[in-house]
């Protein structure tokens, strides 16, 4: 089976070690089936985005699970599990009237 493959380059941000503020932009060659380069461009068009930035954001939402694991401090440890909702609480609803009451 010969598939349409080709090589696209990416240009996306790379963390500085040295500062996590600092942000650089670092290349990155992948090799994608045409038809999906071309759909993928047609798409970051309609979207008015680049694709570049489209992938990125992918690469985050995938590897955000590795970020989660935050140690928490002593006080926030000892504060975990120290209040317990009524199983009848409706917290989109309760959510919803607070910000309605703030905002409106």
């Amino acid at each position: 089976m010969n598939l349409n493959v080709s090589k696209i380059a990416l240009n996306l941000p790379a963390q500085n070690n040295s500062n996590k503020n600092l942000k650089m932009n670092s290349k990155l060659t992948l090799t994608i089936e045409q038809s999906v380069i071309e759909k993928a461009k047609k798409y970051a068009s309609q979207k008015g985005r680049s694709l570049s930035d489209i992938v990125e954001n992918y690469l985050k939402v995938v590897t955000k699970e590795e970020e989660k694991n935050i140690e928490l401090t002593p006080i926030v440890k000892s504060m975990k599990g120290s209040f317990k909702a009524p199983k009848s609480l409706d917290y989109k609803k309760e959510l919803s009237k607070s910000l309605n009451q703030k905002y409106l």
